[in-house]
């Protein structure tokens, strides 16, 4: 996630996963076009100081070279895996023939793959994609998706034979982005076709949501995107209720406003000691502004982050509007249809 799954975010988010429990971080969009000339930490997206948690840079890339020269430097900077990003719908992306654009030709988006795996040598390769786009004309961003089925099997069938270690799916379309509803059904059926695991994401915001998808789906493992920015809490509260039997407990108990200031008032302590006060501000705020649709009174609390721009006045507005102690009750949804 762009300008979110930086380092002090995924180190704030790695204090709530329970002891002996474990996961992948995924990083930043990278271009691979930009990593063979940078150092590490020399920007914000190659600041890797967690690496030892289970870094997982993704990578957008189209070209040999450049694949071949970014994961020499990623694997030399502490990757644990790399994915290479399949599934990103912005007109940058598209622009270079990167992200989904990769989707309209299956054989060139497995040689892709097939570099990757060859570069990457005993790191696992993985890749993240969406749903194939409807047949015939494009649909708008509100219109359910409905892919031909064949094509998505297809098309992961050979990334699978081009070396990939799993897949993640995001059962949304390009033209969708992140509106309508995430098709998970579309899971399912890659999971009766596939050798390899498969990951589900898309609409995962509670507990209950968890157990939904590994209950309809099958997946062998779960991501969580722009939710976890909000509600940190379901890693520690997944991860201590899950035993190795797989059931748990389907409720969400913590819908607290003070949790979530909690949280944001960790994530600004880490950027003071982090990150240059402009930047760190900037992206403080992007953070805020993915996480304020749960909150009630949320584009208020947004809008008085907007007037600041030291980390100094981002700590008396947390103050003002959770309290001296987040003592103040403040509600919070278990889910939100606003997807910005």
């Amino acid at each position: 996630m762009v300008g979110l799954t930086h380092f002090v975010v995924r180190k704030t988010l790695q204090e709530y996963l329970p002891p002996g429990r474990k996961a992948l971080w995924p990083t930043e969009m990278l271009n691979s076009r930009r990593i063979p000339y940078q150092r590490a930490g020399q920007s914000i997206e190659t600041r890797f100081d967690d690496f030892e948690a289970g870094l997982c840079p993704q990578l957008l890339g189209n070209e040999e070279g450049f694949i071949r020269d970014s994961i020499s430097k990623l694997r030399d900077w502490g990757a644990r895996a790399i994915d290479i990003n399949m599934g990103c719908p912005v007109k940058r992306a598209l622009r270079h023939n990167y992200g989904v654009a990769l989707m309209g030709d299956p054989d060139y988006a497995a040689e892709i793959t097939a570099i990757a795996v060859k570069y990457a040598g005993e790191l696992p390769v993985s890749v993240k994609l969406r749903a194939a786009p409807p047949p015939g004309e494009a649909r708008n961003d509100e219109t359910p998706a409905d892919p031909d089925p064949d094509f998505l099997k297809n098309f992961c069938l050979k990334i699978q034979a081009a070396g990939a270690s799993w897949i993640t799916l995001h059962p949304r379309t390009a033209a969708q982005r992140r509106k309508g509803t995430a098709d998970w059904s579309q899971i399912a059926s890659l999971k009766q076709v596939m050798s390899i695991p498969v990951i589900g994401n898309g609409d995962v915001q509670t507990l209950e949501d968890v157990e939904r998808m590994f209950e309809q789906t099958g997946c062998d493992r779960i991501m969580i995107g722009r939710a976890l920015l909000a509600k940190p809490w379901l890693l520690s509260e997944f991860g201590r209720r899950a035993p190795a039997s797989g059931t748990f407990a389907a409720e969400d108990p913590i819908v607290s406003g003070a949790s979530y200031g909690k949280f944001l008032s960790r994530v600004l302590e880490l950027s003071r000691e982090h990150y240059p006060e402009p930047l760190g501000v900037r992206r403080f705020r992007f953070l805020a502004y993915f996480g304020s649709p749960y909150l009630e009174y949320g584009h208020h609390f947004y809008s008085s982050l907007t007037s600041t721009d030291t980390y100094d006045g981002l700590s008396r507005r947390l103050l003002d509007f959770f309290g001296a102690r987040f003592e103040r009750p403040q509600k919070m949804a278990s889910r939100t249809s606003l997807r910005y």
